[in-house]
Parts: structure tokens; sequence; C-alpha cells
């Protein structure tokens, strides 16, 4: 099945943009000849402080036009570079930002949500956490989300091994293939990852791997993978481990130098998952993540 991306919702925040997350929507857009959404939800904390204090409607009027004035600007000279030859809308509001980012994804019928995780104005403050957290909870399309590793973006970024968890939940199917079409697309190597319950038992003297149980679980593991990616259709090199979900999950990444790790949400449960585990996973990634 052919990966369609026609819309990328890109949520901004000014003075200072997000280039490392904006060229890795570029990259995305370029390939797929995506048009990019350019968000930002002016806030109450984008305000001076004190200046809406009277409550005066005309300033605040005033106000915001300044603001829309400004952001403009800084679009056209922050990010002209980065999204030369990309189809470009740009869209300014104001209210709630998880609020209106899940709308306009809505609205727009967008194919993507790529954010960062970078702190740098008041609405990227928010997305750290509990903007990021609402998103991930209530957006139902896939989400994109870089790195906390403060680089310098380049043009050596690129797809070419991709890194697929699988909690072998019902769900894991759809994530499987999705991570399968990625890897396709750019012709990318794609590598599954499935971390179980640990295996230490604890008793007098310290911990020990009860190896007769890791055996009997990574066994069982392995044969559902494989039952799936007979079900799938791919034959991907499979990585079994067991202990912390996200620093295995880095241990892999860096392992097989992947590029991007494909992780699944239950539709129920949002991307977070049930308890968390996917913002977790999110949090401390050291690639950038794409929820499907």
């Amino acid at each position: 099945m052919e990966m369609l991306m026609d819309k990328i919702l890109l949520p901004v925040d000014f003075p200072i943009a997000p280039l490392g997350v904006v060229h890795q929507a570029a990259f995305l857009a370029r390939h797929f000849h995506s048009e990019i959404i350019l968000l930002h939800v002016v806030t109450p904390l984008s305000f001076p402080a004190g200046v809406l204090e009277s409550g005066d409607e005309l300033t605040v009027r005033d106000l915001h036009a300044h603001i829309v004035q400004r952001v403009q600007k800084d679009l056209d000279q922050a990010l002209r570079a980065e999204l030369e030859g990309i189809a470009v809308k740009r869209l300014l509001l104001k209210g709630d930002p998880p609020r209106e980012i899940v709308q306009i994804a809505r609205d727009e019928k967008v194919s993507l949500i790529v954010m960062s995780r970078h702190s740098h104005g008041a609405f990227y403050r928010f997305l750290l956490g509990s903007v990021a957290a609402k998103v991930l909870h209530e957006s139902v399309c896939p989400i994109w989300t870089d790195t906390l590793r403060e680089e310098a973006p380049g043009p050596e970024f690129a797809i070419q091994n991709v890194l697929c968890t699988v909690d072998l939940s019902p769900h894991s199917r759809n994530t499987v293939s999705r991570a399968a079409q990625m890897a396709a697309e750019f012709g990318a190597r794609l590598t599954l990852v499935h971390i179980t319950a640990g295996v230490e038992d604890y008793g007098p003297g310290g911990s020990y791997v009860d190896t007769a149980w890791k055996e009997k679980i990574v066994g069982l593991a392995a044969e559902e993978i494989a039952k799936l990616q007979q079900d799938v259709g791919t034959k991907a090199e499979v990585i079994i481990d067991s202990g912390n979900v996200p620093e295995l999950l880095n241990r892999a990444a860096e392992q097989t130098k992947a590029d991007v790790l494909v992780i699944g949400h239950l539709p129920s449960g949002g991307h977070l998952g049930a308890n968390g585990g996917g913002y977790a996973i999110i949090r401390e990634s050291h690639i950038p993540v794409l929820s499907v």
C-alpha cells in the first residue's frame, strides 16, 4: 500500500522557531509533496506582563495585530530557506494550544502532526508538558516528535534505518504495517524490537536471571513476531530484550543506527497508551518518534 501524506501540521513558536523539527517536517513534505500547515497559537503567556490588566479591548486588538505582524516577519526570515519550494499555509490562532492543535488537525484532515520537544517560548514550554500530553492523548492522526538533543539541523537527515517497537497487542499489526510502509517508501532497513517484562528474580545475595524462564518468554515472543511478520508480509530483523523499555529502545536504536522509531497506540487509549508508557518512550527517545 502506498504511503500518503498530503498535509503536515507543524505547530511552531516564535521568536525562536525549532529549526530541527522544521527541517524534519520539510524533509517529509518534500518527499511526499505535502502541504505544510504552520500553526502558532497565541496564549495569554504570549502577551507582555501587565499589558492586558486594564481589559481594554482596543489594546487587545492592537496587541494581537502586532503579534500577527511579528509572526509573519519571523516566518519569512527564519524559515524561508527551510521551506523553500514547499506549499505552506499559515495559521495564527488565539486559545488553548492542545485544543487548537487537535481541532485544526481534524478540520484540515492532516496526515501527520510534527511537534518539537524543545522549550523556547511560552507555547513550547507548554508543549513539553500538558500540551504534548493532551495532543498525544486526543489526536487520532499519527504524530512525529523530534529529539531533545540540541543539534543543528543539517542536510544529512535521512531515513535509512527504521526501528519499530512491537508490544504484541492487537494493534501491533497496524504498527508493523505502517513501519514497513515507511521503510519501503525510503528504501530503508526495517528492524522490529520487542521488550519483554524483566526476567530477574530477587532474593538473598542479590538478583539473578532465571535462564529457563527467559528462554520461554523469548521463545514465545519470537513465535508471535514470526506469525505477525508472515501476516503483514515483512521479513525484518528482530531484536528481543527484557527490562526498561525506553532505555533498551535507545540501545536498539544505537545498535541499528535507526533514524526514526515507530511506535503504536491503541485507538481508544491515545498515543500515550493506557499507562503513559508511550509518553515515556517519546520523552526519552534519542531519535525522532513516529506514533501511529
